[in-house]
């Protein structure tokens, strides 16, 4: 399955590279954390979901790597490149082995269904 996005030639040439680049250096981090790491979670300050997701973690005394881009008050473009960038509309991204899960509630269901074990093997 492919996310439906704006088709690059509908795009006028002389704003490509903004759309390109948009906070590029922001998403190549967390590309790179997802690379490095088994478990990411990316979540933000003052947001309840991602302390849920990295106390789920916690609890299960898994290592992860967790980065935090702001609050609401603050980085919300950054934030918003993380969102185009994974098509994910929330806070927390969860990535497991390489593969956005979703968030919080996510991460608990695949917990609870034992997918979680299976995955992080």
């Amino acid at each position: 399955m492919s996310r439906h996005i704006l088709d690059h030639a509908r795009i006028h040439p002389a704003i490509r590279g903004t759309v390109d680049n948009y906070h590029r250096d922001l998403v190549a981090e967390v590309e790179a954390a997802v690379a490095a790491h088994q478990i990411v979670v990316v979540g933000m300050g003052f947001n309840p979901f991602p302390r849920k997701a990295r106390k789920i973690l916690d609890g299960l005394r898994v290592p992860y790597q967790y980065l935090s881009y702001g609050n609401y008050f603050s980085q919300w473009r950054p934030r918003l490149a993380l969102k185009l960038w994974s098509g994910w509309t929330t806070f927390p991204l969860v990535f497991i082995n390489g593969v956005l899960i979703g968030g919080a509630s996510e991460l608990q269901a695949l917990v609870a269904s034992g997918e979680f074990a299976r995955l992080t093997a």
